[in-house]
């Protein structure tokens, strides 16, 4: 995979850095998946069979650590590691009915010296410490970008990415049993596909959503497709505002759906979803907002040269706390503002995805020139934040990359000390006919730690392993912490829809510094309604639907957030009609 149209990206992305005023260091590489002709993944080498019980053996690799294992999941029968393999850009799920129970998916290479990739998958049935690979889902046919997951039941899905000529298309596979698939289920898809499964427990529990590149496709004009029958079928393709790709979808604590990634533009785009869930109405996208993370995704470069060298990961907060709601945005980026050639930054929304918070770096080292890549995101059900990614701090002026970890618990406004979890390994070993080691990890978090699907080449070549990260192992200096009881709240206005003029109604249980205002589906502000220090009390404004100019404003759907103090917020929706 190579650039091919340099001055088209170039154009396109000068575009984005000339309207955001910031100066882009030459170096890196901010390539544009909608301009490149050789990005797809295609079938370049054909299919070798190979016996696993021929192929040499060593030892598997494993990490034994009072703050992190790792062991090697893509083994024989005799748990030994398969010389001459490789095996990378693994997803992981975890069932939430048995925890002990677990499924690892990869891109598989039988021999190294070939690109042909298959389905690649293995199974643990005790919490991680030893793992069954029982072959790939159906051999022989090419199968890339993995991406799992498990409903409320613990039924475990598998959508796999393949390519006829240059039609790219996905199955979704369906677990009949641990280690055993059904014969999977036409999804459409396309290239870089991702896949988000509703687990809230509402009307919507069970709904599968899955999007992809719309230019690597089986399904022209769409990117995004749903299943509301638990993977028998799935809708029509529909597109997504902004056509986001290189990211990641998730779902909300109401069964909302949020789709991110790069848009057609450039930009970091979050698009939101409020009644994706519901199988009686065609699906509509409440809005698509551009995200700042003070840089973009780097692809094609070392330390992965063919390579992403990291995906736009979105996750949302569903626990019952202060953060309840909350949705996040982590990537590596290459920054606009330093000159570090790749951080792992971060932002959140307080309001649904609708307006997001400045960008904070997660990694600690004072380098600019170390490389912090494939960071990866989860959020655990009590709210902790976990980020896991690849470092060459250690590794001055090289591509040595050692696996560090960072958590937050106040909602990604503090994380902890990145903590180092490995030995350093080459990634630029063992690569199987394409310079990269894929281009994602995969993790999942819960109460007990966090669970990891990740590469590594400390074998010489490249394998998949699963990781733990403990939580009570997890460093933190603070104190635990008191819900205290809300400090403020909002109403829903009142009339809603209304016409002439509407109330909004807030109450402050202490003297605070408040602002309310009002935004429109794009995420900008419309309306400056109250900025000031209010005593404790209920208070009611009228808005009379103008903007701060005094001007009408078109009827349609708004946002109304009350800021209290510097962080906590609220959001509301109402809906302007003229004439009611």
């Amino acid at each position: 995979m190579t650039l091919n149209r340099p001055t088209l990206i170039a154009l396109l992305l000068a575009s984005h850095f000339a309207s955001a005023q910031v100066k882009v260091p030459e170096r890196l590489i901010f390539p544009s998946p909608y301009e490149m002709e050789d990005y797809a993944e295609y079938p370049e080498d054909a299919y070798l069979p190979v016996s696993r019980e021929s192929m040499e053996t060593s030892p598997a690799y494993r990490i034994s650590g009072p703050s992190f294992t790792a062991v090697q999941v893509n083994i024989n029968q005799a748990g030994e590691n398969m010389l001459g393999d490789a095996a990378n850009e693994p997803s992981i799920s975890v069932s939430p009915v048995d925890p002990s129970l677990m499924v690892i998916g990869w891109r598989q290479f039988d021999q190294v010296s070939s690109n042909f990739r298959q389905a690649g998958f293995a199974y643990s049935e005790d919490a991680g410490l030893n793992w069954v690979f029982p072959g790939v889902i159906e051999p022989g046919v090419f199968r890339s970008d993995p991406v799992l997951g498990v409903d409320s039941d613990g039924t475990f899905y598998y959508n796999s990415l393949t390519a006829v000529g240059s039609e790219f298309s996905c199955d979704v596979y369906k677990s009949a049993g641990l280690g055993a698939w059904d014969v999977g289920t036409d999804a459409f898809g396309g290239d870089k596909q991702w896949m988000a499964i509703d687990r809230t427990g509402g009307e919507t529990d069970g709904n599968i959503y899955a999007y992809w590149n719309q230019n690597f496709t089986i399904c022209p004009g769409g990117m995004f497709t749903r299943s509301t029958d638990k993977g028998l079928s799935y809708d029509d393709c529909v597109t997504v505002p902004q056509q986001p790709v290189w990211g990641t979808l998730a779902v909300g604590p109401e069964g909302e759906v949020y789709a991110s990634g790069i848009s057609n533009t450039g930009r970091l785009m979050v698009a939101k979803s409020s009644n994706a869930g519901n199988p009686d109405e065609a699906l509509a996208w409440d809005f698509a907002t551009e995200v700042n993370l003070d840089g973009l995704p780097v692809a094609f470069s070392d330390p992965n040269p063919m390579g992403l060298l990291g995906q736009v990961w979105i996750s949302v907060d569903h626990s019952e706390g202060a953060t309840h709601g909350n949705v996040y945005l982590l990537c590596s980026v290459g920054r606009f503002s330093t000159p570090d050639v790749l951080d792992v930054m971060f932002a959140r929304s307080t309001d649904g995805g609708l307006t997001w918070s400045d960008p904070v770096r997660i990694n600690d080292d004072s380098d600019p020139a170390a490389y912090q890549w494939f960071g990866t995101m989860a959020v655990a059900p009590d709210g902790r934040i976990d980020a896991v990614w690849l470092d060459t701090r250690d590794d001055p002026g090289g591509f040595q990359s050692s696996l560090y970890h960072s958590f937050s618990i106040d909602g990604g406004l503090s994380w902890s000390a990145n903590e180092q979890l490995s030995e350093s390994f080459d990634p630029q070993i063992g690569w199987p006919n394409q310079a990269k080691m894929g281009d994602y990890f995969d993790m999942m978090s819960d109460a007990n730690g966090a669970h990891l699907a990740w590469a590594a080449t400390f074998n010489g070549e490249q394998d998949v392993y699963y990781g733990f990260i403990p939580f009570d192992k997890m460093v933190s200096t603070e104190e635990p912490r008191v819900e205290e009881k809300p400090l403020f709240s909002l109403a829903q206005n009142f009339p809603n829809p209304f016409g002439g003029s509407t109330s909004i109604t807030y109450a402050l249980r202490k003297k605070s510094r408040v602002i309310l205002e009002v935004f429109n589906k794009l995420g900008q502000r419309v309306a400056l309604l109250e900025n000031g220090e209010r005593p404790a009390g209920e208070y009611t404004l009228a808005w009379d639907g103008r903007g701060d100019q005094g001007r009408p404003l078109p009827d349609g759907a708004y946002f109304y957030r009350l800021t209290v103090g510097e962080r906590d917020a609220a959001t509301k929706r109402m809906v302007l009609m003229q004439g009611k």
